[in-house]
């Protein structure tokens, strides 16, 4: 018990150490976590042996991400992905697997051995890339949707590639028991009960029974999970609704691996039978942080397993054949990208964030070990060359992070629209905000100029007959082109709240007497906004969510007048509280760690109340007289 706690604490104090530190330099969490496993396992020592046990319970990080993934996809969705799946993610791996195999058997390796190290090396580590595209919002671009793709194919994959390594097998690496007899592979590491529902079971009858495991997971998503769920409502009691997420995860997990199928893909299937539940966001919020937990955890484990000993060895062969498999794969990835009418940031995006050998070779190495297809030192030295890949993946991401902004002023980037208009109100940004901002001046008969760095809603809205000029509106000499220099009024309605900060704070040095008005997703955007200089600061959810509230009021029995008064009362008290906050606001401190912020807002909540009270007492003996 002391030792298991000693070792969990020292695993905690690495995250909670090295995470926060990598996140504020901006290399994010993945990277975080290798670089805490690498002080505590091979620079410090303070963990041992037993991080190899447990990275195979981190892995259910894994199986828990894909779930939540299914969650948010409903079987349409995954149906429109059927091309992306089968043709971009089916020529991956077949392409990587017969380069590294070419490769492999050029090096001297015999066939069957190259095709195994084929077969390892072409998988990618989907808990890296999935975990980094969340982190950086680009899970639903085109380059993440094609990257989520083909790390989908790649779990379906595993399983033919298990069923296919011991028909590799070589004779020469037959280990020899203590008497000297060959022993099987079933013998070899095999101190424990089989648990396996298909072995020994004919080619017909392995099929029967594993069709029957995905039919049982998609009939009890359909008809059991719902009312399992209705019946741990009536009970009222929080944690077993976090229990009943646990047991759905680990129980079909489990299901899968007795019928030889990867877990993640069970739940994955088991998360998007889900998808239109009631219960989903239940669900959701449930497995998030044992999710978020076991995926720092097993980041943690492969830094932490990481062999230096031979890595300074074998220091140039090693390197050599990491940065030799990341290329080559980079460039299938690429070509397949071309292929697959990928351009510009998602052609990046898809080949970087793909080119790493995956966790799943680890468990393909360790299996073709004891199915004597690699000999040892050979998958010693590829374990070494999967966890240096996705060590690199985190710098990768930094690469693509440069890469996209340096894209819109590449050869292949669509060219910047020539402003030919100068107007008195310049609205930065047409999305959803911007175009009702737009349609509204342009109809009370003034004239705008607009500006946006999205061409497909450039030619839509001209396609509705507004103008707009297509190119970054954070840039200097396209702002001055539009007439900032004689402008009236400055709208900045930007999807990227840092480029939205960064346009405010150029505007407000260049013109200290422009009217700016900006769009902010939160109330911390708005006292950066405030800060760079914005007059009037609209928060995108702000009135539509007062008028919500309106709604309530009116149907728990308030008249319409009264209401509508609350919800005045509400407007320019806030409006007022947040000049008030942003006077306190400190960037450099989290808001729930500002004594004088949270002083100040616990008064400002007193003094709303205080304010809608007497109102309301006001009103009413009104109406009855």
């Amino acid at each position: 018990m002391e030792n298991f706690l000693y070792q969990a604490s020292i695993y905690l104090a690495a995250a909670v150490i090295a995470v926060p530190i990598a996140a504020r330099l901006g290399l994010g969490s993945v990277l975080g976590y290798l670089a805490a496993g690498i002080m505590i396992g091979p620079v410090l020592g303070l963990v041992g042996t037993e991080t190899q046990d447990l990275q195979h319970f981190a892995e259910f990080g894994v199986v828990m991400m894909l779930f939540l993934i299914g969650l948010e996809l409903e079987p349409r969705a995954l149906w429109d992905m059927r091309h992306k799946l089968l043709g971009m993610g089916g020529a991956q791996v077949g392409l990587t697997t017969a380069a590294v195999m070419a490769a492999a058997m050029a090096f001297g390796l015999d066939w069957s051995t190259g095709l195994a190290v084929g077969l390892v090396l072409a998988l990618s580590s989907t808990a890296i890339v999935l975990q980094t595209l969340s982190e950086k919002g680009l899970m639903q671009t085109g380059g993440g949707r094609s990257a989520f793709s083909v790390l989908l194919t790649q779990d379906i994959a595993v399983i033919p590639m298990l069923a296919l390594m011991p028909l590799l097998a070589m004779p020469l690496l037959a280990r020899v028991g203590p008497n000297g007899e060959v022993l099987r592979p079933s013998q070899i590491e095999d101190h424990g009960h089989s648990m396996s529902l298909v072995e020994g079971l004919p080619g017909w009858g392995v099929t029967l029974v594993t069709l029957g495991a995905v039919a049982l997971v998609i009939l009890a998503g359909v008809y059991l999970i719902r009312p399992l769920f209705r019946f741990i409502h009536h009970v009222h009691l929080r944690e077993m609704y976090t229990a009943l997420a646990l047991l759905i995860v680990l129980g079909i997990g489990f299901l899968m691996m007795l019928v030889g199928l990867s877990p993640a893909l069970g739940t994955f299937l088991a998360g998007v039978v889900l998808a239109n539940s009631e219960f989903r966001h239940e669900l959701e919020s449930d497995i998030e942080p044992f999710k978020g937990l076991l995926l720092g955890l097993f980041f943690i484990t492969v830094g932490a397993g990481i062999n230096f000993t031979m890595l300074f060895a074998e220091p140039l062969l090693l390197i050599g054949m990491t940065l030799g498999l990341m290329l080559l794969k980079g460039v299938i990835l690429y070509g397949l990208g071309r292929a697959f009418k990928l351009t510009g940031r998602d052609q990046w995006l898809f080949t970087l964030s793909l080119a790493q050998a995956g966790e799943f070779g680890f468990v393909l190495l360790s299996f073709s070990v004891q199915q004597n297809v690699l000999p040892p030192h050979l998958a010693d030295q590829l374990l070494l060359v999967v966890a240096l890949s996705m060590l690199i993946t985190p710098l990768l991401f930094i690469l693509y992070d440069l890469l996209s902004r340096r894209l819109t002023e590449g050869p292949d980037a669509t060219p910047e629209d020539e402003i030919t208009e100068k107007g008195a109100v310049i609205i930065a940004g047409i999305g959803r905000f911007g175009q009702i901002v737009n349609r509204l001046v342009q109809a009370s008969g003034f004239k705008t100029v607009v500006l946006d760095h999205d061409m497909a809603t450039i030619q839509l809205m001209r396609r509705f007959g507004f103008r707009g000029f297509f190119g970054d509106p954070t840039r200097p000499e396209l702002l001055h082109a539009a007439g900032l220099d004689k402008a009236h009024v400055l709208v900045v309605a930007l999807d990227d709240p840092a480029a939205a900060i960064r346009l405010v704070t150029y505007a407000r040095q260049q013109r200290p007497d422009l009217h700016i008005i900006a769009r902010a997703r939160d109330r911390t955007h708005v006292f950066q906004l405030f800060q760079a200089g914005a007059n009037d600061i609209v928060r995108e959810l702000f009135d539509s969510s007062l008028r919500a509230g309106r709604y309530v009021l009116e149907n728990m029995g308030l008249t319409e007048y009264e209401a509508a008064q609350a919800e005045t009362v509400f407007y320019h008290h806030d409006r007022d509280a947040l000049r008030q906050l942003a006077e306190l606001w400190d960037p450099s401190l989290p808001a729930e760690q500002n004594a004088a912020y949270i002083k100040r807002a616990r008064e400002l909540n007193k003094e709303l109340e205080v304010q809608l009270l007497a109102r309301m007492e006001q009103d009413r003996p009104a109406e009855a007289g």
